[in-house]
């Protein structure tokens, strides 16, 4: 949770460019036509939470100070309130009609008990007739076993920097069932390089059901991507929409 690929500005500047607007977004924009009020957990850089502010209440929470740093000189930032915080155990005292976590940050929490707190701090800020979302990569798929430098290489265009090759390269750590992944920024001038590796949880449906249900929370929808599609053995995403039990 404190890793250097979302704490560290040196590699918050490349994470917008990285990371462009998605079907993710896109999706929540419309499930979140007639809420007055959004949470958005694990918000990052803020781009959702801006784009969500303005006509609704929208608070966005957020551990890594260098992405809330980022956040708050969005345009549109003075309409959402930031709060630095770990989701886990962050509490508002306040409820929302939508609850949202995109970007695969539930996958950043390494354990069950992780999880299930998680579920428990969206148990407690969703509105009665409340809804709530968020994504996991489904581990049947595997896909990290494409994140090598050879699939991921790519190149942004990073303003008052110029050029900077990027790759990833992924390792299954069957001692803690995480995959761990090194993210790699180089300059192409002057070969400076920044290097970060981060961890993840791939969780069966199964599993996230267990923590869902465990805070007291129901699945209405299972999706296997951002479109609304179906959840199969082979979806690429775990997609859980749903709301308070009851």
């Amino acid at each position: 949770m404190t890793e250097p690929l979302f704490h560290d500005p040196d590699f918050t500047r490349f994470y917008d460019l990285d990371n462009p607007w998605d079907t993710d977004k896109d999706y929540c924009l419309a499930l979140a036509r007639d809420a007055k009020s959004v949470l958005d957990l694990g918000c990052g850089t803020g781009e959702l939470a801006t784009v969500l502010a303005g006509t609704r209440r929208v608070t966005g929470v957020e551990p890594a100070r260098a992405m809330l740093d980022h956040a708050r000189w969005r345009q549109g930032a003075k309409d959402v309130r930031w709060v630095e915080a770990d989701a886990r155990h962050v509490r508002l005292g306040e409820t929302f009609d939508l609850v949202i976590m995109t970007g695969h940050a539930f996958q950043c929490l390494l354990t069950q008990e992780d999880q299930r707190a998680l579920c428990a701090t969206i148990a407690a800020h969703l509105a009665p007739e409340g809804c709530f979302v968020f994504d996991s990569r489904n581990p049947a798929v595997e896909e990290w076993r494409t994140w090598t430098p050879k699939n991921t290489f790519r190149t942004i265009e990073v303003p008052g920097i110029g050029a900077v090759e990027a790759w990833e390269d992924a390792r299954f750590e069957q001692d803690t069932g995480t995959v761990a992944y090194d993210t790699v920024y180089r300059h192409r001038e002057s070969a400076r390089e920044w290097q970060a590796t981060s961890r993840l949880l791939f969780s069966s449906q199964s599993g996230i059901a267990d923590a869902i249900a465990s805070a007291g929370l129901a699945v209405d929808r299972w999706m296997g991507d951002w479109t609304g599609g179906p959840l199969t053995g082979t979806s690429s995403e775990i997609i859980p929409v749903g709301g308070l039990t009851g």
